[in-house]
């Protein structure tokens, strides 16, 4: 751990931002599919512009969903219900373009005796855990997370009804000694109505927004804030940019501290393990957080397609840990069963539980619904380490 101080930025996005957008539409589909066939194998994509959705992907189900009805439900949800915003739930136009599942990979995927169902797709995931948070967090992109939710917040009950779906938010922490010690900066763009000032916009998002999120003691008379730094935000969401799913995925994640395997979550049922090994890793992570082996900790676990067990398991406790890495890594072999298969079950992943992960970070949250945050490891992990 660096003794040096510095400073780590991270960002986060509403669910009005159009790549969020994308994202919860895909998720949207893959609730709608999930809630009928637990067996169902989903990649949905979404693309977003003006007037535009268009779904795309590979979806093998036996179910039947109307997925314009669903999309148009999810933007309907998100805020986008007028054409000045150039994105109508009611007017949109729909287009879909859904393929089956390649029966290649079909043919490793499906259920196996004894949980030995393979992995969909090669690949490396990574799970995170830092002491700094309660939530066992990185502290910037907790706050960034935290401030894009109270800009939802405060829109959809009307505190500050001259927001619009689209904004972003990026917290500056400073460190000293490895540690968060205040807030240096923080930068909101929040979409809003033509009529309302600049100096009105900046005063409310200061008294409601960031002040109800940033604590007292983490600000000091050299903090620094950026409102709309351009002036204006009235053009936004799929309106102001092409959203894409997945194209959030360090937001979705962990700020940019720990790593990342390169592939994102949304719009894939669980026998992807760019999902559901990433939500083991930060489960494994946390749990060894928690139980006090380290203040931070990195799990990397790596799929070969059609594989049930994973071809690697790493770990590294970023010199903060009290017992041997080695032995960390048998603890986990120990405690935890990392095929697929036995993922899904554990983690209870079979259940129409995605569209909330869409936004404000698939990490760190505390609804029953993210299983994945549960530290019920923690006391076993610390008893096998002699703790």
């Amino acid at each position: 751990m660096s003794k040096e101080p510095f400073f780590f930025t991270s960002e986060s996005v509403t669910e009005g931002h159009p790549d969020k957008v994308a994202d919860a539409i895909s998720d949207s589909i893959l609730d709608a599919i999930m809630a009928q066939d637990r067996n169902c194998r989903v990649a949905c994509e979404t693309l977003v512009t003006t007037g535009l959705a268009f779904i795309a992907g590979e979806i093998t189900t036996d179910c039947y969903v109307d997925m314009p009805q669903v999309v148009r439900n999810t933007i309907r949800d998100i805020g986008y219900h007028s054409s000045q915003m150039g994105f109508d739930w009611q007017t949109c136009s729909v287009v879909t373009s859904i393929d089956h599942q390649s029966p290649d990979i079909a043919m490793g995927v499906n259920t196996a005796p004894d949980k030995d169902q393979g992995a969909g797709d090669q690949g490396l995931m990574f799970g995170f855990a830092s002491d700094e948070t309660p939530e066992l967090m990185p502290m910037p992109v907790t706050f960034a997370h935290k401030l894009c939710h109270r800009l939802t917040t405060v829109r959809k009950n009307g505190a500050l009804d001259f927001l619009r779906p689209d904004g972003k938010s990026q917290v500056t922490i400073e460190y000293e000694n490895g540690s968060p010690k205040r807030v240096d900066t923080v930068v909101i763009a929040a979409q809003h109505k033509p009529d309302v000032t600049s100096e009105e916009l900046k005063e409310a998002i200061i008294e409601e927004v960031i002040k109800k999120v940033i604590p007292r003691e983490m600000i000091d008379g050299d903090t620094r804030y950026f409102i709309n730094a351009t002036g204006r935000f009235v053009i936004g969401g799929p309106m102001g940019d092409c959203g894409l799913t997945g194209r959030k995925i360090i937001v979705d994640t962990y700020g940019g501290q720990g790593s990342h395997g390169g592939g994102c979550f949304s719009g894939k049922d669980p026998s992807k393990v760019d999902r559901s090994a990433s939500y083991m890793a930060r489960h494994i992570a946390k749990n060894i957080v928690a139980a006090g082996i380290s203040k931070k900790c990195e799990v990397q676990l790596a799929y070969a397609i059609g594989v049930s067990k994973p071809v690697s398991i790493m770990v590294d406790l970023m010199k903060t840990g009290v017992v041997p890495k080695q032995r960390v890594k048998e603890i986990i072999n120990e405690v935890f069963d990392l095929r697929p298969s036995a993922i899904i079950e554990y983690l209870d992943l079979l259940r129409p539980i995605y569209r909330k992960t869409s936004a404000y970070g698939h990490f760190g949250r505390s609804e029953p619904e993210f299983t994945w945050e549960k530290t019920n490891m923690a006391e076993i992990i610390r008893e096998k380490a002699g703790l």
